[in-house]
């Protein structure tokens, strides 16, 4: 069995959203950039409030922003 991610999608998002920043981002949700950078590199798994207000930030639901799925090349 392969290992568990949580992933997302949040620099697409941000892309596609105005070319918001990683800087406005976590002024939005009340977090840091480094937090932003944790979560778009997948060192960091948000917590679920936080990620309901990365969600609202981009006014998509929870599972358009992110995902849970198997690692691929892990087995």
């Amino acid at each position: 069995m392969g290992k568990h991610v949580v992933g997302n999608h949040i620099r697409k998002l941000r892309f596609n959203h105005d070319e918001m920043t990683q800087q406005q981002l976590a002024d939005k949700v009340g977090v840091t950039r480094q937090t932003i950078v944790a979560l778009e590199k997948g060192n960091y798994s948000p917590s679920l409030e936080l990620a309901f207000r990365i969600a609202q930030a981009f006014r998509l639901p929870l599972e358009e922003v992110f995902f849970y799925g198997e690692e691929q090349g892990m087995q």
